[in-house]
Order: structure tokens, then C-alpha cells, then sequence
């Protein structure tokens, strides 16, 4: 681990997030060996993510953002609660402007602004807005870690990369595997699907950037990471874990997902 150590911030958060990317990918790919996989198993995979980005929410981003701003001298919840809320309400104005579907809607429930833009483009825009803010978290994490706070460890930012990186695999699958189901090849569907994670590694080197820059801006940048991630959750990832009549297999899934994210942080934090 010396050699990571070593690493500076926007090297450590490039290199998580090309990762996560990568998982990403590994996902997209399951359209090589499967034309469709089960509801059941797709909704397993993203009730998991969806546990794993409320523990990460929690003990990667707002304990350290606690932390660090009673460090800093300030009323300890007040800058958590201002990133929180603005982190959601960024992703809120995203969600409502950027023309996008998700992978069970059809193309008449499609949200955004009008526009005429394929479901395959629609789609991807989807998956790409749940991305903008993890590749951020991670971003912010190293960051963090690197400016030696209290509360933010390398262990810790390494703990939520892995933690980004599992739920990461569902949302590959979620945009390939519907496109190759409509009927666009492997190589398109695979294409759309990884394509929708390249925003990670831009908006996670944005992250460490800014953190390392304006160090009095890391406690709102860990909370608005963790106030986007849980729009993403409660907005999206849920109801489409929700909507097939076994709804308990999106449950059962979020819960491992939470105690998996839970155990990493705590363990390597």
C-alpha cells in the first residue's frame, strides 16, 4: 500500500474511478453471453446498489463531512446539511432539464425537456446522471484523504471505491441488456452501456481538484456527493428495483448491499 500512498489526490481518484469505469464495463458486457436476463436478477443487482450508495451516503461522506467541519470550527451539522441539500437539489434541476428514460419506462414517459433523441441516447443519459455523482464521491474521498483530516482516511476512500465499483456492474447491465432485448446487437448494446460510466473518471478527477484547491470547501463537496447519491437512490434506483411483482428480491438485495458498503467502510476506515 506504500505505493498508493505515495499517489497524489487527482492520481488516486483517476485511477478509482477508471475502476469503477471498468466495472461499469464488466456489467455492459453481459450482453456477450446473455440476449436477456432475468427481471429478478436485474432487480437483485440494483436494490443491491442501491444499499451500498446509502451506506456509502453515510459513512464515506457525512461522517467525514462531520468531522472535518468541526474541525474547521464550524457548527459541526451545518455545512453537511447545506452540501446534502444542495447535492439534491443539483440532481433535481439535472433530472428535470436533461431529456432521459429509464431502463422500464417507455419512450412516452421519457423525462427532461422534448427532444427526438433515440431510447438508446435516452438511456444512457439516464444511467450517466447516476454517475456524475459517484465518480465526484470518489474524487472527493482521495481528496479528502490526502489532505490528512481527521475522519478521512485512504482506507476509507478505497473502501467506497469498491463500494462505487459493485453497484457500478447493475448499471451497465441495466442499459445494455434492455437494448440488445429490444434487438440492437451485442457491440451496440455493449457500446451504450459502457459508454454511460465515462463520466466517472471526469467528474471524479472535478472532485479531487476542488478539494484539494479550496480546502474549506470539503465538507459541503463530501455532503453534496452523498445528498446527489441518495436523489439517485430514492429517485431511481428503488422504483426501478420495485416495479416487477417480486418486489422483496430488490429488498433482500438493498439490505446485503447496505451491510457489504457497512462492513467495507467500517472495516478498512
Amino acid at each position: 500500500m506504500n505505493w498508493i500512498s505515495d499517489l497524489n489526490a487527482v492520481t488516486l481518484a483517476l485511477l478509482g474511478t477508471i475502476f469503477t469505469y471498468f466495472v461499469t464495463m464488466c456489467g455492459a458486457s453481459l450482453v456477450f453471453f446473455f440476449k436477456n436476463v432475468k427481471k429478478e436478477i436485474l432487480d437483485m443487482m440494483l436494490g443491491f446498489g442501491a444499499g451500498v450508495m446509502i451506506a456509502a451516503s453515510f459513512w464515506s461522506l457525512l461522517a467525514p463531512a462531520i468531522d472535518i467541519a468541526e474541525l474547521n470550527g464550524n457548527i459541526s451539522w451545518i455545512p453537511p446539511l447545506i452540501g446534502f441539500l444542495i447535492g439534491a437539489g443539483f440532481l433535481l434541476i439535472v433530472d428535470i432539464f436533461i431529456p432521459h428514460i429509464h431502463a422500464d419506462n417507455e419512450m412516452r414517459h421519457k423525462e427532461g425537456v422534448k427532444t427526438n433523441w433515440q431510447r438508446s441516447i435516452l438511456l444512457v443519459l439516464a444511467i450517466t446522471l447516476h454517475n456524475i455523482p459517484e465518480g465526484l464521491a470518489v474524487g472527493v474521498a482521495f481528496g479528502a484523504a490526502k489532505l490528512g483530516l481527521e475522519g478521512a482516511t485512504l482506507y476509507g476512500a478505497i473502501a467506497l471505491t469498491i463500494g462505487i465499483g459493485l453497484q457500478n456492474f447493475p448499471e451497465g447491465a441495466a442499459v445494455s441488456v434492455p437494448l440488445r432485448r429490444e434487438g440492437l446487437s451485442r457491440r451496440k448494446s455493449f457500446w451504450y452501456g459502457q459508454l454511460s460510466g465515462i463520466v466517472e473518471p471526469i467528474s471524479g478527477v472535478i472532485g479531487a481538484l476542488l478539494v484539494i484547491t479550496m480546502r474549506q470547501l470539503l465538507p459541503y463537496a463530501l455532503a453534496f456527493a452523498a445528498g446527489a447519491m441518495i436523489y439517485v437512490v430514492v429517485e431511481e434506483l428503488i422504483p426501478e428495483s420495485k416495479s416487477n411483482k417480486e418486489a422483496k428480491i430488490a429488498t433482500i438485495g438493498a439490505i446485503l448491499g447496505f451491510a457489504v458498503m457497512m462492513t467495507l467502510d467500517v472495516a478498512l476506515g
